[in-house]
């Protein structure tokens, strides 16, 4: 999982990723493609 200081271009990379808050975290996960996964934070 990598650690980014900037989520949304994470986002951009495949169609399928969501940006999810947890635990005063933010996450991007992706169920189809589980190699885009990242959070910040």
């Amino acid at each position: 999982m990598k650690t980014s200081s900037s989520l949304k271009t994470l986002k951009k990379r495949d169609r399928n990723c969501r940006i999810i808050r947890r635990k005063g975290r933010i996450y991007v996960i992706n169920k189809k493609n589980p190699r885009f996964k990242a959070r910040q934070g």
